[in-house]
């Protein structure tokens, strides 16, 4: 797998600009953010390659969000119980959800 490279940038310029003048570049610019394309325009870089995502089917989001929803239910309930053995019990559950899910989406990303 090829390792990413991740860039930190941890200086930065303030530049004051007028309603109209920031509007102006608002205009110009390309893209979605005003920093990345000041940036790309002024030392000439070449925009990110933009991340292609898959339509998911909405019936299958709506579906995980409903099941998340209910194992933080779970989960929450869980954490009132005071016998460790029903905690370690439904944590087990959980744990077998979670990996059934990720599988679920692993088959759906392909």
């Amino acid at each position: 797998m090829k390792e990413k490279t991740v860039i930190k940038r941890n200086k930065e310029i303030k530049v004051r600009l007028t309603e109209a003048e920031h509007q102006a570049l608002l205009e110009r610019m390309t893209g979605g953010e005003l920093a990345t394309w000041v940036r790309n325009t002024c030392l000439d870089e070449k925009p990110n390659k933009k991340r292609n995502y898959k339509v998911a089917d909405p019936q299958l989001l709506a579906g995980l969000g409903r099941i998340g929803g209910n194992l933080n239910q779970i989960a929450r309930q869980v954490n009132t119980v005071e016998s460790d053995i029903e905690k370690i019990r439904a944590f087990a559950e959980l744990a077998m959800i979670r990996e059934q899910l990720q599988k679920v989406l692993a088959d759906y990303d392909r």
